[in-house]
């Protein structure tokens, strides 16, 4: 799993490298910021979720490589605004400085927006086979990051800080804030890998509830888990007053919670035979039951 995971994650930094190249003009200084949060430690698990999920419907690398990269780009940007004094104000992300505290508010802002463009620059460069079927994957990925998905969940979350929200409130939240992306990245996997329309139903819904018992098992982190592990100071959910699964069940339910979703993304996955493994073994890894 961890050599798998390992030799994934340096062909999505080459391929990262190669969009990302720096150039020597008179606004360098942007290239350098967004390569700075690009590179500074992610587990690249929205790419890795892209590049196994069209493995497993039958494709390859290079049916997904521009929208891999671009995903990894528009989690990025989302990163750096999230951590901006008018958002959560995080000084520490991945156990280094934020862009912000790195470059300023000013260039923070600037490479975020920037990561977003050069995403659609990146996906509209791609050779692909099918336009139609392209066509429709950016189309998800577009919906993925905008106002009804990971821009819509961060309005959620900001405007529910400090109140009591209800479950289902709460997993809206995290269904548009941090599963919207995650759900993009399986279905475009599949999409351009040419999968049946009940094979991208099952994608779908095992990306659905992975993306929860990601957030759950996140959540859970933030109160037990160590600074190394999340490259930031633990307890900064409870510091800022967010809706989290822990506040509302407690530890030990939403630990029973992320093993209850993940084995509900597992079960999804059974139309695909012995190809879905690495996909239910990372799912129990994500879990923390296969570290």
């Amino acid at each position: 799993m961890k050599n798998r995971l390992r030799e994934r994650i340096n062909e999505i930094d080459s391929a990262l490298d190669k969009y990302l190249a720096v150039k020597d003009n008179t606004q360098k200084i942007i290239y350098e910021a967004m390569r700075y949060s690009v590179f500074a430690g992610g587990k690249r698990l929205r790419p890795i979720l892209m590049w196994e999920t069209a493995l497993m419907c039958g494709g390859e690398w290079e049916d997904v490589e521009n929208f891999a990269c671009a995903l990894e780009m528009v989690h990025t940007y989302s990163l750096i605004h999230d951590d901006l004094p008018a958002m959560d104000n995080d000084e520490l992300r991945r156990g280094l400085p934020t862009n912000h505290i790195k470059f300023g508010e000013d260039i923070a802002i600037l490479a975020g927006d920037a990561l977003l463009t050069k995403a659609f620059e990146v996906i509209s460069s791609g050779n692909y086979h099918d336009p139609a079927k392209a066509m429709h994957a950016i189309n998800i990925f577009a919906a993925a990051a905008g106002t009804e998905g990971m821009v819509g969940g961060q309005i959620i979350d900001l405007a529910s800080e400090g109140k009591d929200i209800s479950l289902d409130e709460l997993q809206c939240m995290h269904l548009l804030k941090t599963g919207a992306l995650i759900r993009s990245a399986c279905v475009i996997g599949a999409v351009m890998a040419g999968a049946e329309a009940n094979e991208i139903t099952a994608v779908d819904n095992f990306a659905k509830y992975l993306g929860i018992a990601f957030q759950i098992r996140d959540d859970i982190l933030d109160v037990i888990g160590t600074e190394i592990e999340l490259g930031k100071p633990i307890g900064s959910d409870i510091e800022e007053e967010k809706n989290t699964y822990v506040k509302l069940y407690g530890i030990e339910r939403s630990k029973e919670l992320v093993i209850k979703y993940s084995e509900k993304a597992k079960a999804e996955l059974n139309i695909f035979g012995e190809r879905a493994g690495f996909l239910k073994d990372l799912t129990d890894h994500l879990s923390g039951r296969n570290n």
